[in-house]
């Protein structure tokens, strides 16, 4: 592993935090009760601003100005085309300030800077654009009844929804949320990270810009006890969109359930499995696994954290990634030359060196990393373990971090057992050169998403979820849009038809 913290040679970009407060309504407003948060650059420790934090009051606050946006305003009212010229310029305005989003998650997250620019915040406009085409293209369908009666069904907006953003990815995910339901017709209440609240109010004032009216989206920072749990037990939201944690999902359907019924789609934990089999290009797939592991320092729901590789290239398999781990460049996301920035937090980074310290403890083998790799912020070096056991909590419980288990089979069937031998169920990843091996593969494992020869293979076009414990509901795809519509059947009788 090769550090870079101290390397010169490269330009951080003078931002200015612009938007600290909660929006609601349209406005910039201080929380109710005039309580602040720190946000802290994961790269020092140091504090970047002080952010309004919203709790009960600041949700209720939000929650009335999207019910009345939603009950009386133009929003879900106007043509799908209407709503979509609005999210089209939306994302021009996005493309506009790319640098700057990108920016506020690096601080924010620890993100590479150039990966910002290149990936999450095009991405995001990418989805802007994506679910603005199809805004006008909502429609139900003409029934063919039994007897005489005529019968078709609409598609409308649920209402008002409520978003629970992660910190791993944060525009990503916020468009992930908002772009579908948007289009839809539903107003919301978007709750981002505590960890990364940033880009979420930058979004928020570029929305309102691009003409989406106000109490459309309101933006209200806080932490997951108050402000989360408001939303999610809040009788006058009618749909919860969360990612994160399996725990917390629980803890959100469980509040959902207990108030207003109302419905709900979480995505979820995963502990993603990489089979890579003996007829792989061996310098290919230990490239590809350490994309999957190590992209974003691992902290991304789909990591492919459980390596197995078949025995006949499993030693060289190992060589080789542990040579191209050793050569990994930890430093300053904005270093361009950097491969791994910081974790986002300091709990974060105490959790991944406590399970680094686990797995040695249960037998693994360690054979690189392991270790912090800096006087400060929260860098981890790129880990490796082999001699990893099913059982072991590192074969078994999410990280989220820059942990990778290798484990060898002997067998296709023994592959699947052992790939699917685990609660979650959102992705996995198959390295070979035979379709029938693929074919078998990809019907066998219980995940949500299949890569073969690839990974990380995302497309606005492509829905994303899980099975099992990783969670249910389709993020991406014209599935995203069908979450935030309701499906009503609307029935008269015929009289003197010449058919039916």
């Amino acid at each position: 592993m090769a550090a870079a913290n101290g390397e010169k040679g490269f330009v951080v970009p003078e931002l200015e935090i612009k938007y600290t407060k909660l929006f609601i309504n349209g406005q910039f407003v201080d929380a109710v009760a005039g309580k602040t948060f720190e946000t802290r650059d994961p790269r020092t420790g140091e504090v970047i601003a002080t952010i309004a934090e919203g709790d009960k009051a600041d949700v209720d606050l939000a929650v009335k100005a999207a019910r009345e946006a939603f009950d009386n305003g133009p929003w879900p009212r106007m043509p799908g085309c209407a709503r979509g010229r609005i999210l089209h310029k939306f994302a021009d305005l996005v493309d506009q300030h790319v640098e700057e989003l990108a920016a506020l998650d690096t601080v924010d997250a620890g993100k590479l800077f150039l990966m910002g620019k290149m990936m999450d915040i095009p991405g995001g406009a990418n989805l802007l654009r994506y679910y603005a085409g199809a805004a006008d293209k909502i429609h139900g369908e003409t029934l063919k009844m039994s007897r005489p009666l005529q019968a078709y069904t609409l598609k409308e907006p649920v209402g008002v929804v409520g978003h629970i953003v992660p910190w791993n990815y944060p525009t990503t995910m916020f468009f992930f949320k908002v772009s579908p339901a948007l289009a839809a017709g539903c107003t919301m209440v978007v709750k981002p990270a505590e960890q990364t609240p940033l880009s979420a109010l930058f979004y928020a004032h570029l929305a309102k810009e691009a003409g989406i009216p106000d109490g459309v989206l309101n933006i209200v920072p806080g932490f997951g006890p108050t402000a989360g749990a408001a939303i999610a037990s809040h009788m006058d939201i009618d749909k919860i969109s969360f990612t994160g944690s399996t725990e917390v999902g629980r803890i959100v359907m469980q509040a959902a359930a207990m108030s207003n019924l109302k419905s709900v789609s979480l995505e979820l934990g995963g502990k993603s499995p990489v089979i890579v089999f003996d007829d792989a290009d061996v310098d290919m797939a230990v490239n590809l696994v350490n994309m999957a592991t190590y992209t974003n320092k691992g902290e991304i729901c789909v990591a492919g954290s459980r390596i197995y590789v078949q025995e006949g290239i499993y030693d060289a398999f190992v060589k080789k990634s542990v040579e191209l781990a050793k050569k990994s460049v930890v430093g300053d996301p904005f270093n361009p030359n950097v491969h791994q920035g910081p974790q986002v937090d300091k709990d974060q980074y105490e959790k991944v060196l406590k399970y680094i310290d686990v797995g040695k403890r249960e037998g693994a083998t360690l054979l690189t990393g392991g270790k912090p790799c800096s006087e400060k912020g929260y860098y981890i070096e790129p880990t490796i373990f082999t001699d990893v056991k099913e059982d072991m909590s590192i074969a078994q419980e999410e990280i989220f971090g820059p942990v990778m288990a290798l484990m060898k089979f002997k067998t296709v069937e023994e592959a699947i057992q052992k790939a699917n031998n685990t609660r979650y169920g959102l992705a996995a990843g198959v390295v070979t050169k035979n379709i029938d091996t693929m074919n078998t593969v990809s019907r066998s494992v219980r995940a949500g998403v299949i890569w073969v020869n690839c990974y990380f293979a995302f497309d606005p076009d492509a829905p994303f979820g899980g099975y099992k414990m990783s969670g249910f509901g389709k993020d991406m795809g014209i599935d995203a849009l069908d979450k935030y519509l309701h499906t009503k059947t609307v029935v008269t009788p015929l009289y003197n038809t010449p058919w039916l």
